[in-house]
């Protein structure tokens, strides 16, 4: 809404704050978000880490729901990355506990992980770290969402997700650094959910 100069200088001051007002408050666009039904206040619920009922070889693999909005127009697919950066004083690196790419939809159902039905495809976790010896995962068994187990104290945990203008050339089992390097140039929006896990009940 344009208002000539001229014409501001000779509005009453009661009207003219409330047009200013006015046009502060004009909608804009939101930008995209991301909310999860596991992940209230703030906080991570139990089953989807180690205080939790499913685990494949000790790593809790039961993943949480989410849904994504306002994706920007030219969205093709999406990609998630989850990490927890509270673990490098523990293990000396940011633990990767999903990764993944090529969804196709908004929304991901509680333990879609365990079964993606062909609708995204997901890359190695750090539960296949050589680091952790004779008790790691194999890529493929790692190639999936490997959840929360702080063992120290309670950490924070962050989801990125990035909308895409592009399917991505990658396949199950990929590593973090393929994905991020298949995304440059095609990011169209980003958004950083996060949530802590108690390393206790």
């Amino acid at each position: 809404m344009k208002i000539p100069l001229r014409t501001l200088f000779l509005l009453p001051a009661a009207c003219l704050w409330s047009m200013i007002g006015a046009m502060a408050a004009s909608p804009t666009p939101e930008g995209m978000t991301v909310t999860s039904e596991g992940i209230v206040n703030g906080v991570i619920a139990p089953p989807y880490g180690k205080h939790g009922t499913h685990f494949l070889k000790g790593m809790p693999d039961y993943s949480f729901p989410l849904a994504i909005h306002n994706a920007p127009k030219g969205t093709q697919t999406f990609a998630l990355f989850l990490e927890d950066r509270d673990a490098i004083p523990v293990a000396r690196f940011s633990w990767i506990h999903w990764v993944a790419a090529n969804l196709t939809g908004p929304t991901l159902e509680e333990n879609a992980s365990a079964n993606p039905k062909g609708r995204f495809v997901q890359g190695v976790n750090s539960w296949a770290s050589p680091l952790l010896g004779a008790g790691k995962l194999t890529d493929a068994e790692a190639s999936r969402y490997g959840g929360m187990a702080p063992p120290d104290k309670a950490h924070v945990y962050d989801l990125h997700v990035y909308a895409l203008d592009t399917k991505l050339p990658l396949k199950d089992g990929f590593f973090a650094n393929d994905l991020f390097r298949a995304m440059e140039g095609h990011i169209l929006a980003e958004y950083k959910l996060s949530g802590s896990y108690s390393a206790s009940r």
